[in-house]
């Protein structure tokens, strides 16, 4: 029909196996003198069972021969079992281009560049490169920007609501999620791509992506990366309470203290399974008891810790729409739930709040858990809008990217803070559902909040 918009391709983003210049802790750039260690072959093996049985349409792939050999071993796993397409090498899949650094380790570039390498992690706009034998000094993560935007237009529109898998690296993929979701370019450092993590991304031309996980790991037999030694900061782990029936059937919920569904308690067993090998330093949750009997199954495999309640935790307040389906809201009050659905940011809930209250408080409860943590790791168990809330202002995103941000039922989220308080997060995995179910896809109710 005309006018009707495409719909989204699932992107499948995953960044190469470790290679050799990773395990000594080199920077390899656009250099293709890398190669896979054995580990990281194994890594693309893990990769391609984690893939199995999802129908993919078409593979894109770095012209760089350490992402190659990662998107060989995966089709190869693949192969064995369901047809799989011919990979095709894009060259705007290339890693970012810092030839002065490659070779060096990120503690020499700090040392030998140091205004340089603040401008790379910081500043990125400012961050220039001279290249000897050249007039003008490059600028590599702009540029590398530049080929992002063109990746998206080149590929998006051959394949919509088709599903693709994409082999890159860790800065290319990190500049293909902020500028799918609109992030600022400052912020590109804030999202963790591991070795052969997956990374599930909903994107159409002209609009806003979706990310419904990031840098899942579990396939690689580890639930989540790991902390580096150096962090000043906490690392909180952020989980959305389990089912209750108002998800399922698709009420809003807001404020009102419905229970668990038996659903619900078992995703919330299952999380708890899911983290009992965690050392917890300390352990909050909304007082709703949706969000506190989730919490509590957690800390049975935690019996140490006691639980505090942090009001300003609690869900969203949908005020007068609470307790109705969106076909009921929609009869009481035309026209609010498209807007909700499209430019959330300007719906003052009748009787309720807006989102810009939830991210004041939500946030104001979030920064004090990290001022008063450095060093610590903790359980924070909340709500979907809360949860939103507190991942997109951690991205530099304010309320109009709210569905930008997928929070499952039961998920887990890991969020650091290397530097300490008051400097930059760092999302580790986002929006975990591996332990819920079979797959990497997020297989949770998707009803009202």
């Amino acid at each position: 029909m005309s006018g009707t918009l495409p719909a989204p391709t699932r992107i499948i983003l995953l960044r190469h196996g470790e290679s050799d210049f990773n395990l000594q802790g080199l920077i390899q750039g656009r250099s293709d003198t890398a190669k896979l260690t054995e580990r990281g072959e194994q890594m693309a093996r893990q990769a391609g069972r984690a893939l199995q049985g999802l129908a993919l349409d078409a593979v894109y792939v770095s012209p760089l021969g350490r992402a190659q050999a990662t998107a060989a071993g995966i089709l190869e796993v693949l192969g064995a079992t369901q047809a799989v397409p011919s990979p095709e090498i894009h060259p705007d899949l290339r890693e970012i281009d810092l030839p002065a650094w490659e070779g060096l380790t990120q503690k020499a570039v700090r040392e030998q560049f140091p205004e340089a390498f603040a401008q790379w992690r910081y500043d990125p706009e400012a961050f220039t490169m001279t290249v000897p034998g050249e007039a003008s000094p490059r600028r590599p993560v702009m540029d590398l920007f530049t080929q992002a935007h063109r990746f998206w237009e080149s590929v998006l529109a051959r394949h919509p609501g088709q599903t693709v898998l994409v082999v890159g690296h860790a800065t290319i993929n990190r500049v293909l999620l902020v500028t799918a979701l609109g992030m600022p370019p400052s912020a590109y450092f804030r999202l963790q791509q591991s070795n052969c993590g997956l990374t599930v991304l909903h994107v159409a031309p002209g609009r806003p992506a979706q990310l419904e996980s990031l840098n899942l790991t579990a396939h690689l037999d580890q639930p989540f990366p790991s902390v580096r030694k150096e962090s000043l900061g906490p690392r909180l782990l952020l989980v959305r309470h389990g089912e209750t029936d108002w998800n399922r059937i698709g009420r809003f919920q807001g404020i009102q203290d419905i229970p668990l569904n038996t659903t619900g308690q078992a995703q919330a067993g299952r999380a708890a399974q899911f983290l009992q090998s965690m050392h917890f330093d300390f352990a909050v949750s909304s007082p709703l008891q949706r969000s506190w009997a989730t919490a509590e199954a957690i800390l049975q495999r935690h019996p140490h810790l006691m639980l505090k309640p942090v009001p300003d935790l609690q869900e969203i307040s949908h005020g007068l729409w609470e307790g109705h389906s969106h076909a009921e809201v929609e009869a009481a009050f035309p026209g609010m739930l498209a807007t909700w659905n499209t430019s959330p940011e300007q719906v003052q809930m009748p009787e309720g709040e807006n989102l810009a209250q939830v991210w004041e408080r939500a946030g104001q409860a979030w920064d004090a858990l990290v001022s008063a943590h450095p060093g610590q790791t903790g359980l924070v168990v909340a709500h979907d809008a809360i949860n939103k809330a507190i991942l997109c202002r951690a991205l530099g995103l304010g309320p109009a990217a709210f569905w930008r941000i997928k929070q499952g039922n039961g998920s887990v989220t890991v969020v650091d803070y290397p530097e300490g308080a008051g400097r930059p997060a760092v999302i580790q995995s986002l929006n975990i559902t591996t332990h819920l179910s079979s797959g990497i896809l997020d297989q949770t109710a998707a009803g009202a909040l």
